[in-house]
């Protein structure tokens, strides 16, 4: 079987972040299938999704860029119950890799952001794909975008 990745991404984003995310897929997993559709911002991301869904991919990378104002949050959370309606309704996993303005200091940490998180989930997504659940990272304190933190361990 080959695995069939739909990817969605915006013009609004300041990274290509789909661009490292396809890099990471394609070096882990030669035979995966990208099928991408971008979009010009986040509001559009669900219509994306659900044009890929319905070319047949196994699951969905959204990418997502928000900016710091309210009203870009309040887009973000209500597309964002879009995907995951989507996600419910198709039975296919939409992974949303979503970086926000106002979460880094400059720009250099936000464009390093933008690739870590766009690699890591990359990364994660095939292994749920491919075998089928990510248990054995469970309570590892991984993170995408930033260091990982680590489990606590009592």
């Amino acid at each position: 079987m080959t695995l069939k990745i739909g990817i969605v991404d915006t013009t609004f984003a300041r990274v290509d972040m789909a661009r490292y995310a396809i890099e990471e897929l394609r070096n882990n997993e030669p035979s995966v299938m990208i099928e991408r559709i971008t979009v010009p911002g986040f509001k559009n991301t669900p219509w994306a999704a659900k044009q890929l869904i319905n070319k047949g991919v196994d699951a969905v990378m959204v990418f997502g860029w928000i900016g710091p104002s309210l009203t870009d949050k309040i887009t973000y959370a209500v597309a964002s119950m879009g995907l995951i309606m989507l996600q419910i309704e198709y039975d296919r996993p939409i992974i949303d890799v979503t970086v926000h303005e106002d979460e880094a200091h400059d720009e250099k940490e936000l464009f390093d952001i933008a690739v870590d998180r766009s690699r890591k989930h990359a990364r994660g997504g095939l292994i749920l794909m491919l075998k089928g659940e990510l248990t054995r990272w469970a309570g590892m304190g991984l993170r995408q975008g930033r260091p990982d933190a680590g489990p606590i361990i009592k």
